[in-house]
């Protein structure tokens, strides 16, 4: 588990750094940016690697929780009906020496294709500012962009962002 949240620090840090500020980003690691050990649990949590290196990471949850590790308070892990909610995508980071590869698009693509075959038609996500551009072109809609308290006077702007699934399941 430590290299996958070494990842997501290091991921944070360097793609984080256009958008967000120092501080913003290092409150975030501390409990909104961060490894869900549900989705490891449940099985829906991937990673890619590359010469034994972790390069990659993402997920996908049939769970309440939209976004947030262990550390954050906000949690439900109550189970979602895939007949009228959308499947969570979940907690993607990437390598910093292995961005712009592809690696996030496949993860997504994985992580869509099995939350498809738990009956799941639509998705739903909470982006960071530079995952936006990732979701996008993989065909997620934004919508209104919240500011997500952090503590200390701080927050961290978010865009909430959903997809429908143009071929579900029969």
């Amino acid at each position: 588990m430590f290299a996958i949240e070494d990842l997501i620090a290091r991921s944070a840090r360097a793609f984080g750094a256009v958008d967000y500020t120092p501080r913003q980003i290092e409150a975030a690691l501390r409990g909104t940016f961060g490894l869900d050990t549900q989705l490891v649990s449940d099985g829906t949590y991937f990673v890619a690697e590359h010469e034994g290196r972790i390069v990659g990471c993402g997920g996908w949850s049939r769970r309440r929780t939209l976004f947030g590790g262990d550390a954050h308070a906000q949690r439900d892990a109550g189970e979602l009906d895939p007949r009228v909610d959308a499947a969570r995508i979940r907690a993607f980071f990437i390598d910093p020496a292995h961005g712009r590869q592809g690696i996030g698009r496949a993860i997504l693509e994985r992580c869509e294709a099995e939350a498809r075959a738990c009956g799941f038609t639509r998705f739903a996500l909470m982006a960071t500012l530079p995952g936006v551009r990732l979701y996008q072109a993989c065909g997620y809609a934004s919508g209104s962009p919240i500011q997500h308290p952090l503590g200390d006077g701080l927050s961290i702007e978010f865009v909430p962002m959903h997809k429908n699934d143009p071929s579900p399941a029969p």
